[in-house]
């Protein structure tokens, strides 16, 4: 049965493409939607360049048909441009002017043709509930939402014959599993022993080969002096330091190691192995709680503050005695020598990066549009590590389910040259640990 879905403004600016996302049904777009989205068109933000969008979409429909009478759309169903002269009863009314005409386009379409279901699709709470109150149905948008506890989490278990334990100690060994048909490229398996559970082998499933491998062998030194205190790290340093895979995703809590590790990966490509010409860290800037205000001196200046995290994993790593510190030893000499670059997000389009290995620190903070803004400049032989906690979100515009890390683990699990893997046991500390599980 085909449905009216009546389109807010927050709704076309997450999305501009959502108007061909109702796939046979009716798409109705109140005209002061289209005033609302005039607003933003001049903006150099995100949200102008979709304001921009809509209206080349909205202007192609136009030419094709008359959008007050409907024109039809590509899987079916019409796109319309409505208006009403309703008014809201007083009690439902608030000061945003808008808001009450867009809800009185959908109640006029749910009156006038009530053999049509008319659902309002707006991502506004506050929206939703009136809209509700008015006998209207009203749902959010997100076509991809997948909520966090279903998250992939790029590891499971498979209880085995000893047999197959066993051969996973074999050099070389690349084991054929009965139910590989059931495994995403890359994802880390531990085999357990059917009658000896505590009989373990830690393997991952190739992206090409389609069989269990062992993970990459530790040498002694650890990577740059850093070794995997459980089993979640030893399957994150695998994933990190395997150069066939170009993209890694890493989500966990605070304290699990994400970014230690990662930077110790890339310190590790670029110093000890030169596969990589330079190891570029870079975080989006959303403060904590009230930000302090412009911050004076260079870009490097600027941004020292938000980057204190990354330099204080890489003195970590430098393993810098108190003498060592007082001689002025410290992150800046991988920095001075070209091994190290700190870059904001904000400089990175329209550039092209090869040879490098990057790591985007908190990316649960960038929405799925500056996540492929990011992820396409990558260049050849270039890998990008992306980490983050979705539960600790600074940036308003996003939240646990539609943040641009995220995405990005939907998006690519099935891909072979991509890797995830979620991380749940801190390292920090007992008492980060204890923080990160009950606050």
């Amino acid at each position: 049965m085909r449905k009216n879905f009546i389109l807010d403004t927050n709704v076309l600016l997450h999305d501009p493409r959502s108007i061909y996302a109702f796939e046979d049904n009716n798409v109705i777009i109140p005209i002061y939607v289209i005033e609302e989205i005039d607003q933003f068109k001049r903006d150099l933000s995100e949200l102008g360049r979709n304001a921009r969008m809509v209206a080349r979409y909205l202007d192609t429909f136009r030419a094709e048909g008359s959008l007050k009478e409907g024109v039809p759309m590509p899987r079916g169903g019409l796109l319309r441009v409505c208006f009403t002269e309703r008014d809201l009863p007083l009690s439902m009314a608030d000061s945003n002017l808008m808001d009450n005409r867009i809800l009185a386009v959908a109640i006029d379409l749910m009156e006038q043709e009530p053999d049509t279901q008319a659902v309002f699709i707006t991502k506004d709470t506050n929206l939703r509930i009136r809209a509700d109150a008015l006998g209207l149905i009203a749902e959010d948008y997100d076509t991809e939402r997948v909520e966090i506890t279903e998250l992939y989490t790029g590891f499971t278990e498979r209880l085995v014959p000893k047999e197959l334990v066993d051969q996973m100690y074999k050099p070389g060994a690349e084991v054929e599993l009965p139910d590989v048909d059931t495994l995403f490229p890359n994802q880390l398996v531990l085999l357990k022993d059917e009658t000896n559970p505590s009989h373990t082998a830690m393997g991952r499933l190739h992206g090409l080969k389609n069989r269990l491998v062992p993970l990459l062998r530790q040498s002694k030194e650890g990577t740059w002096g850093i070794r995997p205190r459980n089993m979640e790290q030893a399957f994150c340093l695998d994933l990190l330091l395997n150069d066939d895979i170009k993209l890694v995703t890493i989500v966990g809590k605070a304290g699990t190691g994400k970014t230690l590790l990662a930077i110790a990966a890339g310190l590790q490509k670029v110093t000890e192995e030169n596969l990589y010409q330079k190891l570029l860290v870079s975080r989006p800037i959303f403060p904590l709680g009230r930000d302090i205000g412009y911050l004076p001196g260079s870009v490097e200046e600027k941004l020292n503050p938000w980057m204190q995290p990354i330099f204080d994993n890489v003195e970590f790593l430098m393993n810098l005695s108190r003498a060592d510190k007082k001689a002025g030893r410290g992150y800046h000499e991988l920095l001075d020598l070209g091994l190290m670059e700190i870059e904001p997000l904000t400089y990175i389009r329209g550039r092209s990066i090869p040879n490098q290995f990057i790591i985007v620190d908190e990316a649960q903070n960038l929405t799925p549009h500056e996540v492929k803004t990011i992820i396409t400049r990558v260049g050849d032989n270039t890998k990008i590590i992306l980490t983050g906690d979705p539960f600790q979100i600074d940036n308003p515009y996003v939240d646990s389910t539609n943040n641009g890390l995220v995405h990005v683990v939907n998006r690519f699990k099935s891909e072979k040259i991509a890797a995830h893997i979620t991380m749940a046991k801190g390292e920090r500390s007992a008492l980060a640990e204890l923080a990160a599980n009950l606050l």
